[in-house]
């Protein structure tokens, strides 16, 4: 029987990273993973995702490239090596994790492990021992009674992103970050979509002014949006498939060659010894302290198994909170209202704190300013004027309560928000802050002088 100081059960983002820390940190760390090292995340999520999404924006400029003085009089696009570039990039970055691996001297036990009781996983029938067991197990698509996938004709994102033939239509249901990539993705490939969300609003965690402005960018760009929409059935047996959908008008089918789930995540809690272990879970999450550590002394879960937002940059934040806790340094609890959050559509979106809506719902009397790229130089240089964005600031006190951004690279700018709100500077610091011209990021600052009736490009 191994013996290691930390077990992290586990390689995404969550997973990897934390041996990586718990290495750096001198203690003796081994991974042990099913599949392919990097998770869901860096194999069949966040990155080949942007590969996809990368040659849509690629097509996207070739359909376009006479707004910009040039002309292409041949171009088409290769459905089969667009989906290969995206698992060539996929591949490349797991290759970089198991580097990553070697040099850091980690062990990576490949396999399916399962918790023991006494700090000990069974893997495949070998049991490894710790001082220290993390949980990263991650998770998966969400499967709906109403809407089963079968692989073929109804797919999770993992199919979709492989598919052997693009659909002529597609149906995707649920437009939270999954759902509106694909439905941009697969509409710049010239497939014809229709996005169906249940509640009244696409993107509905967001600002609610960025999804009004990302529903018109979509219905421009020719997506189908349709909300308060719920879809009740599915028929797969003709050649296609039928979805029988509910909405405050009444009833209807729509027809399409496939339908794609994007309705959230399952975790992967099951059969991975928590109940032999004796591991509280509540909701299909492992519960934990602001360390991590579930009730059972030596175990710990991070990441999408636990109740936090299920995102790559928290679960990696997690770890190395977690394993820096474990070899007794001084750390502080995670602020879970201060975490980005991006969506890679075109446009793109990304936000971070309270919405105007949180804002006033809390009784705050809240400051608001608004800048359209619109009046931006370097949109209007770039071809891309869609889009704004927008701050919410005390007004008392003047602290950044939250920053919401939709247009081109916004995923790039939102950090200076999240720095901002760490550091609790204030909307006239930000003001008063040089930002570089003609650039996208001076937008922020050009929002927060509209917020303080200082604003000068409109």
């Amino acid at each position: 029987m191994s013996k290691y100081d930390v077990i992290v059960l586990g390689s995404g983002p969550g997973g990897y990273v934390t041996a990586i820390r718990a290495s750096q940190l001198g203690l003796k760390t081994a991974v042990i993973e099913k599949e392919s090292l990097g998770g869901v995340c860096l194999n069949w999520g966040c990155i080949p995702t942007k590969a996809l999404l990368k040659s849509a924006q690629v097509f996207e400029y070739l359909k376009h490239a006479d707004d910009y003085g040039l002309t292409v009089k041949e171009f088409d696009k290769d459905f089969d090596a667009v989906v290969n570039r995206s698992r060539n990039v996929a591949d490349g970055m797991s290759k970089g994790v198991q580097f990553l691996m070697k040099k850091n001297k980690i062990d990576v036990i490949s396999g399916y492990g399962t918790l023991k009781p006494g700090k000990k996983v069974d893997v495949d029938g070998t049991i490894h021992s710790a001082d220290h067991i993390i949980i990263a197990t991650g998770a998966r698509s969400r499967e709906l009674p109403n809407l089963p996938q079968d692989g073929e004709k109804v797919i999770g994102y993992r199919k979709a992103m492989t598919l052997e033939k693009q659909p002529k239509k597609l149906i995707i249901v649920g437009s939270g970050a999954i759902g509106v990539e694909f439905a941009y993705f697969y509409n710049s490939m010239g497939t014809d979509v229709t996005v169906v969300e249940y509640l009244p609003r696409i993107v509905p965690v967001e600002d609610e002014e960025v999804s009004k402005q990302l529903e018109r960018s979509f219905k421009k760009s020719g997506i189908k949006v349709l909300t308060s929409t719920e879809v009740t059935s599915v028929d797969t047996s003709g050649e296609g498939v039928k979805a029988a959908i509910k909405t405050k008008k009444g009833e209807d089918v729509l027809e399409a060659d496939m339908v794609l789930s994007a309705v959230g995540i399952k975790t992967n809690i099951e059969n991975i010894g928590l109940e032999d272990v004796g591991i509280v879970t509540d909701r299909d999450k492992i519960l934990v302290n602001d360390f991590y550590q579930t009730n059972i002394p030596g175990y710990y879960a991070i990441g999408d198994v636990t109740p936090g937002p299920a995102l790559a940059h928290v679960a990696s934040a997690e770890g190395i909170l977690c394993v820096e806790k474990i070899a007794g340094q001084h750390v502080e609890a995670i602020d879970y209202g201060n975490i980005p959050g991006c969506t890679y559509c075109t446009p793109e979106i990304a936000s971070v704190g309270l919405t105007e809506a949180q804002a006033k719902d809390k009784g705050i009397d809240i400051k608001v300013g608004k800048f359209p790229f619109s009046a931006s130089g370097k949109a209007s240089a770039g071809g891309h004027k869609e889009g704004f964005v927008k701050v919410i600031f005390d007004a008392k006190y003047g602290e950044w309560l939250g920053c919401h951004m939709i247009g081109t690279g916004v995923t790039d700018m939102i950090a200076e928000a999240v720095l901002g709100r760490k550091l609790e500077t204030t909307g006239h610091e930000v003001l008063k802050t040089i930002h570089p011209h003609p650039t996208m990021s001076e937008a922020v600052m050009e929002a927060v002088a509209d917020a303080y009736d200082e604003v000068i490009h409109i």
